[in-house]
């Protein structure tokens, strides 16, 4: 969080956003350990709790350094949910694995009981696989505006966010899917009139042949040589490739430019319809 200091006193307005992969599938296995005294939580239910208990740490841990640099800027934690399409393809479709691994047979069991989707996975076991559909909407858009006008860091959309669809009758209901982190992100910063999307990774550059002799890092590239790579195969739907499609969505739909870095901050000025990678400063 100290790295975010210097955007905040430099007057750059945050919204922050975070993935919860590991934390509701800690929820899902203490549903299951727990099935025979407590009734489950449901998968949209695991999300709202995540986003409380994972904003409440980044929200602490910011506010504790903001105050030893004698800065008096609030930060806030927004339960978001995003609208998705209950038409949406995804839902014949469930690719996105959550939750604990089973065996075959427990697998079959689970089918049988729930009507849960289950499927091999890399061969470490059987796992239950929901929807994963497009973010249509940041419902709480406003409130994040009021916000982010007011001068405070908001931290939104964790975990993709909420997934709720509006129903026949006019009413939200959430439902058992996972929105895909990065996706959720540039809705967000599209919902929020955000000039700059900035995307943390675990590598310094995004790249296009990777892991072979003929691997090229990119260091500034226009949306249409994006999709062109993309089209060619570049960025596997399991690595980089939810981070391109967020990214090319994102300029496509009005956005200035999208940063990727390793860590550090490290900012110059950017043309409209490209994206740079950043070096980590150590």
């Amino acid at each position: 969080m100290s790295y975010l200091v210097d955007l905040i006193k430099n007057g750059y307005h945050l919204v922050l956003t975070h993935g919860n992969g590991p934390q509701v599938g800690n929820i899902l296995i203490k549903n299951e350990l727990s099935k025979s005294i407590v009734p489950a939580m449901p998968l949209d239910v695991c999300v709202s709790n995540t986003q409380g208990s994972l904003g409440y740490a980044i929200q602490q841990e910011l506010t504790n350094v903001l105050v030893k640099d004698k800065a008096q800027i609030p930060v806030v934690t927004v339960v978001t949910r995003v609208k998705v399409d209950i038409a949406d393809p995804a839902f014949q479709n469930p690719t996105k694995p959550v939750g604990p691994f089973y065996s075959e047979n427990e697998a079959k069991n689970i089918t049988a009981e729930k009507g849960y989707v289950m499927i091999e996975d890399s061969g470490r076991g059987w796992r239950r696989v929901v929807p994963s559909p497009l973010p249509l909407e940041i419902l709480e858009k406003e409130a994040i505006h009021y916000l982010l006008e007011g001068g405070t860091v908001v931290i939104a959309a964790g975990g993709g966010g909420i997934p709720v669809y509006l129903d026949d009758n006019g009413n939200y209901t959430g439902v058992e899917a996972v929105i895909d982190k990065d996706l959720a992100g540039q809705q967000l910063a599209r919902d929020v009139g955000a000039e700059t999307f900035v995307i943390l990774t675990g590598v310094s550059h995004v790249a296009i042949n990777y892991g072979k002799e003929s691997q090229k890092e990119l260091d500034t590239i226009t949306v249409s040589e994006g999709r062109r790579y993309q089209q060619e195969g570049h960025f596997p739907p399991g690595s980089m490739g939810p981070k391109m499609e967020a990214a090319l969505l994102f300029v496509e739909n009005g956005g200035h430019k999208v940063d990727y870095y390793l860590s550090g901050i490290n900012w110059t000025g950017l043309k409209r319809g490209s994206w740079y990678d950043y070096y980590s400063r150590t």
